[in-house]
């Protein structure tokens, strides 16, 4: 149980800024230029980054509550590590939970193909744009298959540029029987011109063990070889 979802939320800490910079917008032509413009849009990927993360998880059922620093990098041949700064709380939430995240974080970039999670049209099925927010449009996210890695609900992207702002969304399976559902919220920004994860909230509902939250904040410090402080 534990173990299926730790896997769950390393793919979404892995992959959640790589999209194909060649998708076709498929048969529906009814959507908005919105639409169009955010499948079309190259935007540079995310070679290689530094950045610390700042993470927090609490299940309110067993007052549990545990934090964790860490400073992460992506290294321009894909490989992923990380370094502990500091950490509070909770031992078990702390072992089995914050570092267990990392560390499957970290096999996963060495055993599997992260852009099997990420927002594209070989993954998602992008339509129905709508207002959402002043300046920003949401579009209907569906999974083209139903994994643990992919989000089934709404992308969130600037009206004017077609920029990504957030994704949210319940995971399109659940990772296991014992968690019924888990919640999604990731949060991007433009950093040194890239565009980047800033944030991941999560809601696991796991029986017998209620709510358990988590979230995750990043503040980078080189991205692309560019140093940012």
């Amino acid at each position: 149980m534990r173990r299926a979802l730790l896997l769950v939320l390393a793919l979404l800490l892995a992959a959640p800024w790589l999209r194909g910079s060649t998708l076709a917008v498929g048969a529906n032509e009814t959507v908005q230029p919105a639409l169009t413009r955010f499948l079309s849009r190259p935007d540079e990927p995310l070679k290689e980054y530094r950045a610390v993360r700042h993470m927090e998880a609490e299940n309110s059922r067993f007052n549990l509550r545990a934090s964790l620093d860490a400073m992460t990098s992506l290294s321009p041949d894909g490989t992923f590590s990380y370094t502990i700064l500091k950490e509070e709380g909770s031992d078990y939430i702390r072992s089995k939970v914050l570092r267990a995240v990392l560390e499957n974080e970290e096999r996963l970039f060495a055993t599997t193909d992260p852009s099997r999670a990420a927002l594209t049209a070989v993954n998602y099925e992008l339509e129905r744009a709508e207002p959402a927010e002043p300046g920003v449009v949401r579009l209907l996210a569906r999974p083209r298959r139903r994994e643990v890695s992919l989000v089934d609900g709404f992308v969130f992207v600037t009206r004017d540029d077609a920029d990504l702002v957030r994704v949210e969304g319940r995971l399109a399976k659940n990772p296991s029987f014992w968690t019924t559902r888990v919640d999604v919220v990731r949060r991007y920004e433009r950093v040194g011109g890239i565009r980047v994860p800033v944030r991941l909230d999560t809601t696991a509902q796991i029986r017998l063990a209620g709510a358990s939250t988590m979230s995750v904040v990043y503040d980078y410090e080189m991205v692309n070889g560019v140093g940012l402080k």
